[in-house]
């Protein structure tokens, strides 16, 4: 009996050696570099884990912020470059590229980048060989200028404040003012280094337009509280591009959940660490899906009334 018992055991502890997924998981481990804190790049991280998590992939994170400071993410690339990871993920543009320029060899997924193609990161959007793919956020400028301007048809002159450092927000701002250009709109473009810089861009800007559109710019939708307070105190529309602009104070977005953007980037990884594919292999990839959200207080405080037909569009109404 005993000697049946232990040819049972050696037996069950056999087919678990020999079963997929009998043993345990293996734990990953993933190096996060984001450029800056704010909200849309925090859910993108947490899109990226919600991803593998649903997925059963198991890992651990070294989260490293650059705080907006481009040294500090070169800094952040070489820590990782002798770090033991398994897959490196990158949000934002100005992290993206100092990955890129040092690390050759572990997977590299970006994600909340506007142009990864001239940002450098791949040479196409398909599968572009090497060690890095990902996903892109390039906004539809056109679509949210026409909707702004219907929204404001008063308003002729409109502002912006960007990063003129950044590369995401150079190319960004190229694309904001050739849609202000087609629908006859003047663009009135005033540029900072820093997020403390923001406030003083701002009341620079509020007397001389008639609205404020913010692009894909990190530095000043880090520092957003302080734009809104101009422009609740001068009564200057504001709109950003990016849905988690506008509980922050902006009118109204059409844009991104930012949290599927890094999900989609998470289903990325997933293919790599569970499936074993090369990233390599695996194409680069737009953000598509839009909604459209509004603020009602913030329109109120900035002297805006809506023509309901945009609050009927709406898929959230903050009220």
């Amino acid at each position: 009996m005993t000697n049946r018992l232990m040819w049972l055991c050696a037996v069950v502890m056999a087919i678990a050696l020999v079963m997929p997924g009998a043993a345990a998981a293996k734990t990953f481990k993933i190096g996060v570099t984001q450029i800056v804190s704010h909200p849309a790049l925090d859910a993108d991280q947490k899109g990226f884990e919600q991803a593998l998590k649903d997925n059963g992939v198991k890992a651990v994170y070294d989260y490293q912020n650059a705080q907006g400071d481009m040294a500090n993410a070169q800094a952040i690339a070489r820590k990782f470059k002798g770090d033991n990871l398994d897959l490196i993920h990158c949000i934002a543009t100005p992290t993206s590229q100092a990955i890129v320029k040092v690390i050759t060899k572990t997977p590299v997924i970006y994600s909340s980048v506007t142009d990864p193609v001239d940002a450098g990161l791949v040479k196409t959007m398909g599968p572009a060989g090497g060690n890095v793919t990902g996903v892109s956020d390039a906004w539809p400028y056109e679509r949210q200028v026409k909707l702004h301007h219907e929204m404001v048809p008063s308003a002729k002159v409109w502002g912006t404040i960007y990063n003129a450092g950044d590369a995401n927000s150079v190319k960004s701002i190229a694309w904001a003012r050739e849609a202000m250009k087609k629908y006859g709109l003047k663009y009135v473009e005033v540029t900072v280094s820093t997020s403390a810089e923001v406030y003083m861009a701002a009341q620079s800007l509020a007397d001389r337009v008639d609205a404020i559109f913010i692009i894909s710019d990190n530095t000043v939708v880090s520092a957003f509280e302080s734009l809104v307070k101009v422009c609740n105190d001068k009564d200057v529309p504001l709109f950003g591009g990016g849905t988690e602009s506008v509980p922050r104070g902006s009118i109204a977005a059409l844009g991104f959940d930012y949290f599927q953007v890094g999900y989609t980037a998470g289903l990325k990884a997933v293919q790599i660490l569970k499936n074993g594919k090369k990233p390599g292999d695996i194409p680069s990839s737009l953000t598509k899906k839009l909604k459209l959200v509004i603020n009602l207080k913030a329109a109120k405080a900035q002297g805006v009334t809506l023509d309901p037909k945009f609050i009927k569009m709406a898929q959230q109404v903050i009220r």
